[in-house]
């Protein structure tokens, strides 16, 4: 890759949707218990197989944060960065769906809403939490479409 203010921008855009994709996993590692009461929550899953919602809540963490650990080094860059970006965007359309659902119960404003998401922070409002997840989406999606791509990239440094 050329070096140049869109590779630096490219790099910033790794390091963002990286490093969010490993806290968000870490804090979500660190409370299994919380992680999957979330999981339940949303519905998505049969509450008949808790076997699976104990995977999802095992296994979604580790994904996240080797996602992000292998995007912050540049390694299958725009492979991880597109799985990363599919995950946020499934992650972001049932946040979105579950808070309609608490909207349409609670009325009110609706970026008045706010629930655990379970992404690991606590409480969030719902808008602040959209922009959030846009702005990864955005970083991810840019990182796997970008054509400047060394899959192994630990020697020189991948933005190099």
């Amino acid at each position: 890759m050329k070096r140049g203010s869109g590779s630096w921008l490219l790099l910033l855009a790794c390091l963002a949707g990286g490093g969010a994709m490993i806290f968000f996993g870490l804090k979500k590692a660190v409370d299994p218990v919380a992680f999957l009461k979330a999981v339940h929550e949303y519905g998505i899953l049969p509450e008949s197989a808790p076997r699976l919602l104990n995977l999802v809540a095992v296994a979604l963490p580790a994904v996240e944060i080797l996602g992000g650990l292998l995007l912050v080094l540049g390694i299958w860059r725009r492979a991880v960065a597109g799985t990363l970006a599919l995950m946020l965007l499934l992650f972001t359309a049932a946040v979105l769906q579950r808070a309609l659902g608490l909207h349409a119960e609670a009325g009110g404003p609706f970026c008045a809403v706010a629930f655990d998401c379970g992404c690991g922070t606590g409480v969030v409002r719902i808008c602040a939490k959209l922009l959030e997840n846009g702005f990864l989406i955005l970083c991810c999606a840019w990182a796997a479409l970008d054509r400047r791509d060394r899959p192994f990239a630990l020697g020189r440094g991948w933005w190099s």
